[in-house]
């Protein structure tokens, strides 16, 4: 059975968020090997939200309230946040709900910015990151597959998908109304992640085109390299854009200046947030952005959640059907291997051709007697819901003559 427990910026603080991502993924996988009932996880941590998806083992009683109950206790002990206010702001979702919800949030409309473009990539990489550290299962790699196939058909088909909106982008809209001309600003950029791509693009379309770059992880210059920026490890500029991981810049790095500006685009944060407080200095984060993020389109909104209901109901009808076709399967294969033993290389078409009768003969004989019983339209119906055969008027006559001459 599969399990999410989701906290996002809907339910929890940015604060949460941020202790949360610190330790999540180190937290699930301890939860994954030392658990009995817990089989697979992926952990889906951004700048604004923590999920962890679980693969839970049913046979256990009340596996799912184990689960759950572990998964807070083990947050608790890592992030030192009591168990009480992580229940309150985590959401468990279940069952067939599990695929609408990450269907949701993979076609980012789940997100601070409705239709925003990073998200997609970001549950690629949690299931990548998964499969690395071993903790992936066939049921989550089914579904986070399917929710990729998901977000693709929403961006495609809907006007979601044109609006090409982003957290970076409505970070430096909100940046633009106090920055009159980008092409005279200078602007350093901490980071170079996906993030950091997405920002460097954005940057120039507003006209930047003095942008460095600093790594602190001693990245720069190949991203320098392939975006055409310098590398600095400069601050003293005009703007400074964060998105790095696991890096905490403090105010020694920010001396005032009147009109510096500063976006902290980092879940965890990568700025002190004493920065604020600087004078001359301006900051925006991430609590801050989400405030100003515009309402979504009423009817691309409607149209994408409907083809995101539609995706999760037809995944939870190919899991339920998943049983009965591996039964089918293993039953065929069974049979054919049977004769297949019993035959030697020149004696393989004929028994093929056994195999054929051998296959058939059941459902012969429950056609017949169907057709006895006045029911053979059941069988019909069956072979073209199964097969996709639609036996003919003519063939049916013959069935039943077959029946009332045998």
């Amino acid at each position: 059975m599969l399990l999410c427990l989701s906290s996002n910026h809907q339910n929890a603080s940015f604060d949460l968020l941020d202790k949360l991502s610190v330790i999540a993924e180190d937290t699930t996988l301890r939860l994954v090997n030392s658990s009995d009932f817990v089989s697979g996880a992926v952990v889906l941590a951004t700048c604004n939200r923590f999920e962890a998806y679980l693969d839970i083992d049913e046979p256990l009683t009340a596996a799912t309230a184990v689960a759950v109950v572990s998964m807070l206790e083990a947050l608790s002990d890592s992030s030192g946040i009591p168990v009480a206010e992580l229940r309150a702001s985590i959401q468990v979702h279940q069952g067939t709900d599990v695929a609408t919800h990450l269907f949701a949030v993979t076609s980012g409309l789940e997100s601070v910015v409705v239709g925003e473009d990073e998200i997609a990539g970001q549950v690629a990489t949690a299931l990548g990151r998964a499969r690395l550290g071993g903790t992936t299962s066939r049921d989550l790699e089914r579904l986070f597959q399917r929710a990729t196939r998901t977000s693709r058909g929403v961006k495609n088909q809907t006007a979601l998908g044109g609006a090409g909106r982003s957290l970076v982008r409505l970070a430096l809209q909100l940046a633009s109304s106090r920055i009159d001309d980008w092409s005279r600003m200078r602007v350093l950029l901490v980071g170079t992640g996906q993030y950091a791509a997405t920002t460097v693009a954005a940057l120039r379309n507003l006209g930047a085109s003095d942008i460095r770059v600093h790594s602190p992880r001693g990245r720069g210059a190949p991203f320098a390299a392939k975006y055409d920026l310098t590398v600095s490890d400069d601050f003293e500029v005009d703007v400074i854009i964060t998105c790095t991981a696991n890096v905490v810049l403090g105010v020694d790095r920010f001396p005032g200046r009147h009109g510096r500006l500063v976006i902290d685009l980092g879940l965890p944060r990568n700025v002190d947030p004493a920065v604020a407080f600087i004078p001359g200095v301006e900051m925006l984060d991430l609590e801050t952005i989400s405030l100003h993020a515009p309402l979504e389109q009423l009817t691309a909104h409607d149209d994408a959640r409907a083809m995101v209901r539609d995706a999760a109901h037809q995944f939870a009808a190919d899991t339920a059907a998943e049983p009965a076709i591996v039964a089918l399967r293993s039953h065929v294969f069974d049979v054919l291997d049977d004769e297949l033993a019993r035959a030697s290389s020149p004696e393989v078409e004929r028994a093929l051709k056994h195999f054929a009768s051998v296959l058939v003969h059941a459902p012969s004989v429950r056609a017949r007697e169907l057709a006895a019983e006045g029911r053979l339209d059941e069988f019909v119906a069956g072979l073209s819901a199964v097969f996709d055969v639609a036996p003919g008027v003519a063939a049916s006559a013959d069935a039943r003559r077959e029946v009332g001459s045998a």
